[in-house]
């Protein structure tokens, strides 16, 4: 059966303005395996850049703060990435 909603566009209105530099911490988490070291993440994904409130940041560097060595789930993950770098709203070139 066909969808009649697919003419009325995204359900999240998209703003206008530049993308936001780096990757959420999710989509990392996303590509991963679990249970995981944290030197094993660090080699497969440590060069990538993250989105933070206090804009992008190099995974490596986060990881270094983080000091858990080792994740049972992307929940732990997730958590101990966000005890570093905080949660709020990640800045864009126009909250400059």
């Amino acid at each position: 059966m066909a969808d009649d909603n697919e003419d009325e566009g995204p359900a999240v209105e998209l703003g206008d303005g530049e993308p936001v530099d780096g990757a959420p911490i999710a989509r990392i988490s996303s590509r991963l395996f679990w249970p995981i070291q944290k030197s094993e993440i660090a080699r497969r994904e440590g060069s990538e850049t993250i989105r933070t409130p206090d804009g992008p940041q190099q995974l490596d560097a986060v990881l270094e703060e983080v000091e858990m060595t080792y994740f049972q789930t992307e929940q732990a993950f997730t958590g101990a990435i966000r005890d570093v770098i905080g949660t709020g709203p990640v800045p864009t070139a126009d909250d400059s």
